[in-house]
């Protein structure tokens, strides 16, 4: 290994990143609208994170992973979205071996964090609506930061596992990255020798992480689902439903696009669409999330009308 580690830093010191596009005009078009995008996703996301730490009606385990993963959103799109930024303006967009395999580290490991939230507010929403008697006692203050906990360890785990996956890589030379980020696809293309044991072990270990939050989400949902259809109230069901169609509105998103690209074959689709729906899921839905859990969630809302009346009345 210490082999393999000296050959990474004799032969590849810095990697070039070939971006969305070498068009000038677009790229200065892509630049405003994702800058933009970046921007609404700080505001929004800070936002929220404010609005459910200073309000009193949202002080529940839903708004508490809400606020977590708020702070996800951030942080995921931030390990892209400045760097991306700057190469839309520079001729050469190049970035160190270190801060490529930083980079690849933080989007696993803030990617698989919010995989892990969406599961937690998955099963959250389980026990609200199939054990509502048991609800405080199953999801006390102890059990969401354990659930936390759990979260950003299995983050982690993803993270450190393409971390290293990284430095094991036998690059002999080529350096020309075919995206706009470092993402460990573009970067095992670029090895000279077999890699099939590397990247079946990260492949297992990531596929392992996402297929249990994948089940709890789908276990979860298929209760939840069954408790609703057997409540005899239509008013009980749409309440039941409301509930949930923001999270499940969020959660359809990102396991959407993530599918897409990492577990569909990549006989299905090219390169260039990798790009774009890399782009949705890491800047995109970011900005996403606050909107979808603001415009379709009475608490939140009604919090945002107290928060700004005070404000006004002040």
């Amino acid at each position: 290994m210490d082999s393999l580690l000296d050959g990474n830093h004799t032969t590849v010191t810095e990697f070039i990143l070939l971006g969305l596009t070498h068009d000038p005009v677009l790229q200065v078009i892509l630049f405003i609208i994702i800058l933009c995008i970046y921007l609404m996703t700080i505001c929004g996301n800070l936002c929220t994170i404010l609005l459910i730490r200073l309000s009193s009606l949202i002080h529940h385990p839903m708004y508490f992973f809400l606020s977590h993963l708020a702070f996800t959103d951030i942080a995921l799109s931030t390990t892209v979205t400045p760097n991306m930024l700057v190469n839309f303006l520079e001729d050469k967009n190049t970035i160190p071996f270190h801060g490529c395999a930083f980079q690849l580290c933080s989007a696993a490991f803030f990617g698989a964090v919010e995989y892990f939230l969406l599961a937690a507010m998955a099963y959250d929403r389980f026990m609200a609506i199939c054990n509502p008697l048991l609800y405080s006692a199953k999801m006390s203050t102890q059990v969401c930061v354990q659930l936390i906990t759990v979260a950003y360890s299995g983050g982690l785990l993803n993270g450190c596992t393409l971390y290293l996956c990284v430095y094991v890589l036998p690059l002999c030379g080529p350096n020309r990255v075919n995206h706009f980020f470092c993402d460990f696809a573009p970067l095992v293309e670029l090895s000279c020798s077999d890699v099939s044991v590397l990247t079946g072990v990260a492949s297992s270990i990531c596929g392992f992480l996402i297929l249990f939050t994948v089940l709890v989400v789908v276990f979860s949902y298929v209760y939840i689902v069954i408790t609703i259809l057997r409540m005899r109230s239509t008013e009980g069901r749409h309440k039941a439903f409301s509930t949930c169609s923001s999270h499940l509105s969020a959660v359809t998103l990102y396991y959407g696009t993530t599918t897409f690209i990492y577990v569909l074959p990549k006989s299905l689709y090219s390169t260039d669409q990798n790009k774009v729906i890399s782009v949705f899921y890491m800047v995109v839905i970011p900005m996403l999330n606050p909107l979808i859990y603001t415009l379709r969630n009475k608490d939140i809302k009604e919090a945002l009308k107290r928060q700004m009346g005070r404000k006004i009345f002040s």
